[in-house]
């Protein structure tokens, strides 16, 4: 077992206290930094930082960064959501540890949908039928995993086709299934 306790510290962001989301920065009791290239291959980390050694996750809809001496998480609705993330990380950085023999280490950031390829792909209409003021912010979201072609009901079949086959290419360098690729939506990681 790496990772045997930690204190935890909630508060509202200092940028806009008005902001109803919480942030939880973690403070680890052990250095977790020799874990930090293998929870990158096993969760699919959004963005690794060889130094100082740094793991961003998008996970549980949230942005989570691991440091080897704190995790730090934003946006979250309350202290008991913490609890979870932070209960699910530990058991991710311990079991994790226990199986780094079978696992291949990665320091390397995987290849990204890129928004403006996204944004080739659509109508450019901006017709707000995907609920999103703009083509722009809809293909961010897809960018990210969160809507997929299917969600843009304008967008032509050979389009679509087109646009499921641009995403598939990333699904599996990011351990999780892009939207409208034949995977239920709440598939996520």
């Amino acid at each position: 077992m790496i990772l045997k306790g930690y204190r935890k510290e909630i508060f509202r962001p200092q940028c806009n206290p008005q902001f109803q989301s919480l942030h939880c920065i973690a403070h680890l009791d052990e250095d977790i930094a020799e874990v930090l290239p293998y929870l990158n291959t096993v969760l699919g980390g959004h963005q690794y930082l060889r130094e100082p050694p740094a793991l961003t996750l998008k996970s549980h809809g949230k942005l989570i960064t691991l440091h080897p001496r704190e995790i730090a998480i934003n946006a979250l609705r309350d202290e008991g959501e913490a609890d979870k993330i932070l209960e699910w990380l530990r058991g991710e950085i311990n079991e994790t540890w226990e199986k780094r023999s079978e696992i291949q280490p990665s320091v390397e950031t995987p290849a990204r949908p890129r928004i403006f390829e996204i944004l080739k792909m659509l109508p450019k209409t901006n017709c707000r039928e995907c609920g999103q003021p703009t083509c722009m912010v809809f293909a961010a979201q897809v960018a990210e995993g969160g809507r997929g072609a299917e969600d843009c009901r304008p967008l032509s079949q050979k389009a679509r086709a087109r646009l499921k086959e641009y995403l598939r290419q990333f699904q599996h360098a990011h351990g999780w299934e892009c939207r409208g690729m034949d995977a239920p939506s709440d598939v996520r990681r």
